[in-house]
């Protein structure tokens, strides 16, 4: 009877566990192979743009298919050092490609929109193979330091955790100096957009107003309405893809008991999920994305 009792918690948080991420990850992952075929299917999107988008959804792609992996990461197996170090490497790496893809596309999307004459003299539309090997590149270089010797793996034990693959360095240091600035430098580039945007709404509500001189005008109503809901978006793209992952990061980085643990790996899925879905959202909001499917359905 006792060690039903104490075997009965562990399968109810295996199967809670489960029935959050495996479907989140099905979903993540076919959304994202749409989104692949829509871009590689239709030649009026093979453009530079479209390719920072498609080397995102790739990343993301990859992301979902392993985020089951995510919440298991803080348990102990009992595995071989190369095996042990694969099974902890190649999430981390993916996770870490999809945040520096995202970064890459907030970046060419900000210098397009800030400096739409000088943009094709930047370096990120002139060189958009070197940004686009970059963003894979260094998220692999970081997440092998492990590989090249950066861990605390005990020689004279078999027991694989996070904790023998990642030292406390290494995870301050990807949290607090790739997550966290990315996190920022993304968050900066939207709020620049949006007060060029603010800008621009004021100039053309001035010539509105010079030109019909009847006080606010319906099309300056649509305007400011459209503004409005711009940012509403944004705000609420911000809470639900990225607070429920800070919040996983801030609460990984303590020391939890075993009673939460269970907490502590359902943060984990939502939290890298949430993050994950980002893509997805900014894919949907293109239309040209999903143009493929929407004609294959048309026709049937």
């Amino acid at each position: 009877n006792s060690s039903e009792n104490t075997s009965s918690p562990d399968s109810s948080h295996k199967q809670i566990v489960f029935w959050i991420c495996v479907p989140l990850s099905v979903l993540l992952f076919s959304l994202n192979v749409l989104m692949i075929i829509g871009i590689l299917g239709n030649k009026k999107l093979h453009t530079t743009t479209n390719f920072f988008f498609l080397s995102l959804f790739f990343a993301d792609c990859f992301t979902g298919a392993v985020l089951p992996s995510f919440p298991w990461m803080s348990n102990e197996t009992n595995v071989g050092f190369k095996l042990c170090l694969f099974l902890y490497v190649y999430p981390n790496f993916f996770f870490l490609s999809l945040l520096f893809n995202l970064v890459m596309v907030h970046y060419e999307r900000y210098l397009f929109i800030m400096y739409p004459l000088q943009y094709r003299n930047f370096w990120v539309h002139r060189w958009a193979p070197l940004a686009l090997t970059i963003v894979w590149v260094l998220p692999l270089t970081y997440a092998c330091l492990p590989v090249f010797g950066w861990n605390n793996w005990n020689a004279t034990s078999l027991n694989c955790s996070s904790k023998s693959v990642f030292i406390p360095a290494y995870i301050y240091l990807e949290v607090y100096g790739l997550v966290v600035p990315s996190i920022l430098a993304i968050i900066f580039m939207m709020v620049r957009v949006l007060t060029v945007a603010r800008r621009q709404l004021k100039n053309i509500t001035k010539l509105l107003r010079a030109v019909q001189r009847d006080g606010v005008s319906e099309t300056e109503q649509q305007m400011n309405l459209k503004y409005a809901k711009c940012i509403a978006f944004i705000s609420l793209i911000f809470l639900v893809c990225w607070v429920p992952y800070i919040i996983y990061i801030q609460m990984s980085l303590l020391a939890f008991d075993d009673c939460i643990e269970l907490n502590t790996q359902v943060m984990s899925c939502i939290g890298c999920g949430s993050a994950a879905a980002l893509p997805i959202i900014l894919g949907l909001c293109n239309r040209q994305y999903t143009e493929l499917w929407r004609n294959a359905f048309g026709k049937c």
